[in-house]
């Protein structure tokens, strides 16, 4: 087969996964587009990463030519014809099977034939995907990590129905945008990382739920014992609350394992609306800024 040239990249959805792949992948050079259906949600974005950039400005990670090269590599737009010449898209919208699905469907049509259609969940194993596309072979998934400015690995998850030439291309990909790929070799929900976070996270909410310690404080035993930057219910925060209850209900439709089931506690902040920094509140409070209001008993 011969190998896949990757010059342009397409983002399909602009939240702050999706839009911080776009960042990257265009402060590396790329041609970007980053698609939503909402030109509501493409002016947060741009917005959004105007600040996240310009910190990294002021403490000096990038300059200011790094930063305006990348934006007049990325476009912005709500029209998924904008996608007819990219050589992979990367998909990163709601955590939605069917919605999936359907985009896929869409967007088999309308790339080239050449073009890797990855999405970014870490919960939907592509070959569910897959189903909805005649590419089989060039669908796989590329799970990216929150803050995608930040963090340095990215899985690479081969389905079955893979290529190999498709998660070679891939891995390759992730490495010239300055991220370590990690390639697993078979589908499971959750990959490697956030299986194992899983595990903490299950442990650090059964221990809130029975009263065995306040939030506050396993976050910082987390923290302070086993040396995480962040604990559980601080990054579950930053995720979003909506994102970690949508994830295990989809584990739960495939497992039919109650223990998947999302927690009482989960379930009851998202139906408040209390959703983690997006919305100001979450298991702590925000301010405009997104900067945690310090107003807890134990203050870190």
């Amino acid at each position: 087969m011969t190998e896949i040239n990757i010059k342009k990249v397409g983002v399909a959805g602009a939240g702050a996964m999706g839009a911080q792949i776009a960042a990257v992948s265009a402060l590396h050079g790329y041609e970007v587009i980053l698609q939503d259906i909402s030109s509501e949600s493409l002016k947060k974005a741009e917005e959004v990463l105007r600040t996240q950039l310009e910190k990294r400005v002021i403490k000096g990670k990038l300059t200011r030519e790094d930063v305006d090269c990348a934006f007049s590599n990325l476009i912005f737009t709500t029209n998924l014809e904008a996608f007819k010449e990219v050589d992979i898209v990367i998909e990163a919208i709601i955590e939605d099977l069917e919605v999936k699905k359907s985009l896929f469907a869409q967007l088999d049509h309308l790339l080239p034939e050449h073009c890797i259609l990855a999405t970014n969940s870490s919960t939907i194993v592509s070959s569910k995907l897959a189903e909805a596309v005649v590419r089989k072979d060039k669908v796989c998934n590329i799970h990216f990590f929150n803050p995608v400015l930040v963090m340095d690995l990215v899985e690479v998850v081969k389905g079955p129905h893979t290529a190999d030439e498709t998660a070679d291309t891939s891995m390759k990909f992730i490495e010239t945008i300055g991220k370590t790929p990690v390639l697993l070799k078979k589908e499971i929900s959750g990959f490697v990382a956030n299986r194992i976070l899983a595990k903490l996270m299950n442990e650090a909410v059964y221990l809130y739920e029975n009263g065995y310690a306040s939030f506050e404080e396993i976050d910082v035993v987390v923290e302070k014992a086993l040396g995480h930057p962040i604990g559980p219910f601080a990054l579950m925060d930053l995720t979003g609350l909506d994102v970690n209850y949508a994830v295990r209900k989809q584990r739960y439709s495939e497992s039919g394992d109650e223990a998947d089931k999302p927690a009482k506690s989960v379930k009851e902040k998202v139906e408040k609306g209390e959703l983690g920094r997006k919305t100001g509140k979450g298991w702590y409070t925000y301010d405009a800024q997104g900067k945690r209001v310090v107003s807890e008993t134990i203050k870190q």
